[in-house]
């Protein structure tokens, strides 16, 4: 165990999707315990600007442009964090996106789009870095779900259908590589309160902001929203030493949505 807790000094780490919402709070949380963390994100001034961000903090980071869609550039990226930083010990699979409608109103493109970001993405990312994880004898693999993995959620067929399966390669993944040295979990939020979610209020309902927000947080037990750096926080522990008895293992972080909802 390390001497400091959840010291990840000499670490390197790659999060998909880093460069804002809770990818962001994940990379700058992760920096801040000493990992370098290489930012890939789809969107280079994002990357960018979370890249800087953590510069000016103190800490250690590289920006890649990466679309998760593209095995090829995953794979490419990969090796370039790798070849610049001699390793890569956690990867997070933070990078997806959303979809709101039910199994009629999900046209095929619509179901291809979510799959091959929130199911392929991950897929690529996780073969790319399972040859050098193994080779430095273990690592640690952190896919984001969600609650839609676990509960039933009105008008997200297509969302839901794609975090079912993070969750069920989750398990795969751990079962598959325990002899490497190599863990596997999966973090569940519940909404999370993100530039997103902003802008998903201000698109919809135009003027009724605050009230639709209050709404939305009120479907959590809880009261509230989740916050990212809550969820970063998760991230950190299980990256760490302090998580090498924890593998094949889904946590929710949810304001009590899955359990406690009546």
């Amino acid at each position: 165990m390390n001497p400091t807790p959840f010291d990840l000094t000499g670490k390197v780490a790659a999060v998909t999707g880093g460069g804002s919402g809770i990818g962001r709070a994940i990379s700058l949380a992760l920096a801040r315990q000493g990992a370098h963390v290489g930012i890939l994100e789809k969107s280079p001034e994002a990357g960018l600007a979370v890249r800087d961000e953590i510069h000016d903090a103190g800490g250690h980071a590289t920006a890649y442009v990466c679309d998760v869609t593209n095995e090829a550039q995953v794979k490419t990226v990969v090796a370039r964090l790798v070849e610049a930083h001699g390793a890569v010990h956690i990867l997070i699979n933070n990078a997806g996106i959303a979809h709101i409608g039910t199994i009629e109103t999900t046209s095929e493109a619509d179901l291809d789009r979510i799959y091959g970001v929130n199911v392929k993405g991950i897929f690529h990312c996780i073969r790319a870095v399972l040859p050098f994880m193994k080779a430095a004898g273990g690592g640690s693999i952190i896919n984001i779900a969600s609650v839609a993995s676990l509960v039933g959620i009105a008008d997200r067929f297509a969302y839901s259908m794609s975090k079912g399966a993070v969750l069920t390669m989750t398990y795969s993944v751990a079962k598959d590589y325990l002899a490497h040295g190599i863990r596997c979990n999966s973090v569940a939020p519940a909404r999370v309160h993100t530039p997103f979610v902003d802008g998903y209020l201000k698109n919809t309902y135009p003027g009724r902001e605050a009230e639709m927000l209050e709404a939305l947080s009120r479907t959590q037990p809880i009261g509230r929203m989740g916050e990212p750096e809550e969820v970063a926080a998760l991230v950190v522990y299980l990256a760490s030493d302090e998580a090498a008895f924890i593998t094949g293992t889904n946590f929710p972080i949810d304001g009590g949505f899955t359990t406690l909802n009546t």
